[in-house]
């Protein structure tokens, strides 16, 4: 496992069944350290655990055996409250989170039931409405909301409890591409400005690309762990455990194993848009100069 001298969230040996009695371990042999204000993605194919892992940190689930530590604290001995304040969720469906009939009383449900004092309340959910640019909704019934802009008020309304961590479920997963746009958009903020730690679990690889760390899950394990472009360069492993790779990575891969574009290298480990951009206008006037 790889030190890190800032770790957060720190995982060790960590097996996890459904089934005590006859264990079929969904989770086995984690061992994994988060970092302070780190943006990581999780990634694998459906049924490779990363929505456990989830809930696992968050002890809506218990590990059936290893540790979790969260600020250096086995959530397994500590007060299930006291984990859960330090590790907000924020699920799939925002629906099944709001559960007030204006937005800024839903982003007060959760400083409420902490025994926050009222003017702390108002400032903590004026703050987390502004992070996620939805102060001018906050007398809109929430029902009148798009799903990107329900599930910014549902990260508002985990923000609000001023969690160490938080931890986005397949946030996105019900999302159409502009609301999944507003959120990543939202997660960036808040780890880029905020400093806040995020993890996010997702299944479209065009999101993990903006993450400082990816990790993949494959049959309950740890299968591959690194910086982006390292992780995504890696097409054959990824096909394997039944990933594809962001649609400009694809495409650079593609053209590279062109043989009419033969000579020339496309580089394998491209995330962004404008970058392939920029290499194409070069190989195209370079292909102009010497017809």
């Amino acid at each position: 496992m790889m030190e890190r001298e800032n770790a957060l969230v720190r995982i060790e040996n960590l097996y996890f069944s459904y089934n005590d009695e006859q264990p079929e371990y969904v989770l086995k042999n984690i061992n994994l350290e988060i970092e302070t204000g780190s943006f990581t993605a999780i990634l694998g194919h459906n049924g490779s655990g990363k929505s456990t892992l989830a809930k696992l940190m968050n002890m809506i689930l218990a590990p059936t055996e290893g540790r979790i530590f969260i600020n250096n604290q086995d959530v397994s001995q500590s007060d299930i409250y006291e984990t859960r304040k330090s590790v907000g969720m924020v699920f799939q469906n925002p629906d099944n989170q709001l559960v007030a009939s204006i937005v800024e009383e839903d982003v007060a449900f959760g400083p409420e039931n902490l025994g926050i004092e009222p003017s702390g309340i108002r400032a903590r959910v004026d703050e987390a409405l502004e992070t996620v640019g939805m102060s001018e909704y906050k007398l809109y019934a929430p029902h009148k909301l798009s799903g990107g802009q329900k599930q910014r008020v549902a990260i508002a309304g985990v923000i609000a409890m001023s969690p160490d961590l938080i931890i986005l479920d397949e946030s996105t997963a019900m999302l159409d591409p502009v609301g999944r746009r507003e959120v990543i958009a939202t997660v960036k903020k808040l780890n880029r400005e905020k400093q806040m730690t995020v993890i996010l679990i997702t299944h479209y690889m065009n999101e993990a690309v903006f993450a400082d760390r990816v990790i993949v899950l494959n049959n309950g394990e740890i299968y591959i762990d690194g910086a982006p472009k390292q992780v995504f360069s890696q097409f054959a492993k990824l096909k394997k455990a039944g990933l594809d790779v962001p649609q400009v990575t694809e495409l650079m891969r593609v053209l590279g194993e062109e043989p009419e574009l033969e000579g020339y290298e496309f580089p394998k480990d491209i995330l962004d848009e404008k970058e392939a951009a920029g290499l194409l206008e070069i190989y195209i006037n370079n292909n102009l100069n010497n017809a």
